[in-house]
């Protein structure tokens, strides 16, 4: 989803508006990521100052990998894509999956922060 603090590029919510007619007719699975929102939780939630595009992109992998752990690991539940959309998509038209992750940590501090219980149920049910 584009958004003016992330990019300035002028076409790109045309890109956005115009794709999505292709993804609803020819993607069986679409995981919708909020530009602007991982832009508020570098922000708010990791502190950085200024994120870069590898920050935002960092969070973008964790949740990926997060989403395809059940590809690359054993076992009888989702374990390839066709699986994954046939238990997660009850009507073929709507496979736009809104996805979360926690807890949140920046690229420097995963060797470092501990996350207590109560930060980790925050950032779980926080709206961001």
């Amino acid at each position: 989803v584009p958004s003016p603090k992330v990019s300035d590029t002028v076409v790109e919510p045309y890109n956005a508006t115009l794709s999505v007619h292709q993804l609803v007719e020819n993607s069986d699975e679409t995981f919708c990521i909020d530009n602007e929102a991982l832009y508020d939780i570098c922000m708010r939630t990791l502190k950085l100052n200024n994120p870069s595009y590898g920050d935002l992109n960092h969070l973008v992998s964790a949740v990926m990998s997060g989403v395809t752990t059940c590809l690359r690991f054993p076992g009888q539940l989702n374990s390839d894509l066709r699986k994954l959309a046939v238990n997660m998509v009850p009507f073929p038209r709507l496979h736009f999956f809104m996805v979360g992750f926690a807890p949140l940590t920046s690229r420097g501090a995963h060797s470092f922060r501990a996350v207590t219980v109560p930060e980790l149920t925050q950032q779980m049910f926080d709206p961001l």
